[in-house]
């Protein structure tokens, strides 16, 4: 219901819900092995900017949009998310 009631609530009617034709962004979770790791500074930003990372273990899989981005905390280099800006209408399979 939050993730559902979230995106209404912002005008999303494709994503919120596991449905057919619906996007959805996914974490599967090892719980029995998550963990947080040290945190450390990346410089990594424009012109060298630094932040803080902190990352964890445990995560089996982050999928997005039905593909798999992140695997045993490796990037697989898939890039299927995209900006979107306004109200998004439900797919025709959801609607």
């Amino acid at each position: 219901m939050q993730t559902r009631d979230t995106a209404r609530c912002v005008g999303l009617q494709d994503r919120g819900t596991l449905e057919v034709g619906m996007k959805a962004d996914l974490n599967l979770i090892d719980f029995d092995q998550l963990q947080l790791e040290v945190p450390r500074i990346e410089f990594d930003l424009p012109a060298g900017g630094r932040r803080m990372f902190q990352g964890a273990v445990g995560y089996v899989a982050t999928i997005v949009n039905g593909e798999i981005i992140m695997q045993n905390g490796k990037y697989t280099g898939a890039v299927p998310g995209a900006l979107i800006r306004g109200t998004q209408p439900a797919p025709q399979e959801a609607a």
